[in-house]
C-alpha cells in the first residue's frame, strides 16, 4: 500500500507469552481479544481516478457517529522511524492512541487503507483492551463518497492546521 494510504505513527503494548517456557513465539493483546468487537467495514475498495490510487468507499448512505469499520490491529515491536517507509505509510501510532509504551500497530481490514484528506470523513479511536481501531462517521456519508482520515491527527480528530505527518514522512500530500 503505497502513493497517498499512509496512516500514522503508532506505539506498540508489550507483548505476553502463553507458550510454554523456553519457547520464542509471543501474542499480542489482540491475539486474545474478544472477536465480538470487529465489525466488517461498511465500504469497498476501488481506484479513486486520481493521483492517491486505490480507496474504501462507503457501501450505502452513513450517519454521523455510525462505527464504519472495527478492525483487529497488529502491534508491531519496532519503533516508526526504525521501520521500512513503506510500513510507515500504513501504520499507526499504537502508544500514542492508548497511552501505552511506544508502538506501532498495523490495522487489518480496510484500516490501512483509507486515504487522506482533511478535513476527513472518518474519525478514529484504539480500543486497547480489545486490540481494535475504531473507524466512526463524523458526519452523514453518502454511499459511493470515498471514507477518508486526517494522517496529520495522531489521535483520530478529523481536521489539522499543518502537515505534520508529511513532513515527517517526506513525502507531500496528494490534494
Amino acid at each position: 500500500m503505497l502513493g497517498q494510504r499512509y496512516a500514522h505513527n503508532m506505539k506498540r503494548m508489550p507483548a505476553q507469552s502463553t507458550h510454554p517456557a523456553g519457547t520464542s513465539s509471543r501474542t499480542t493483546p489482540v491475539d486474545q481479544a474478544p472477536m465480538a468487537g470487529i465489525t466488517a467495514a461498511l465500504g469497498y475498495v476501488k481506484d479513486t481516478g486520481t493521483a492517491k490510487g486505490r480507496g474504501v468507499f462507503a457501501s450505502r448512505r452513513l450517519s454521523a457517529g455510525e462505527i464504519v469499520e472495527a478492525c483487529p490491529v497488529i502491534v508491531l515491536p519496532s519503533r516508526w522511524n526504525q521501520m521500512p517507509t513503506e510500513v510507515q505509510h500504513v501504520v499507526f501510532d499504537w502508544g500514542f492512541l492508548t497511552r501505552q509504551r511506544a508502538a506501532s500497530c498495523l490495522a487489518l481490514g480496510w484500516g490501512s487503507m483509507y486515504n487522506h484528506a482533511n478535513p476527513a470523513n472518518l474519525r478514529y479511536v484504539a480500543l486497547a483492551d480489545q486490540g481494535i481501531m475504531q473507524f466512526v462517521a463524523a458526519r452523514e456519508i453518502e454511499a459511493d463518497e470515498e471514507l477518508t482520515i486526517n494522517y496529520n491527527e495522531t489521535g483520530g480528530d478529523i481536521s489539522s492546521t499543518e502537515d505534520v505527518w508529511f513532513k515527517n514522512a517526506g513525502v507531500a500530500p496528494i490534494v
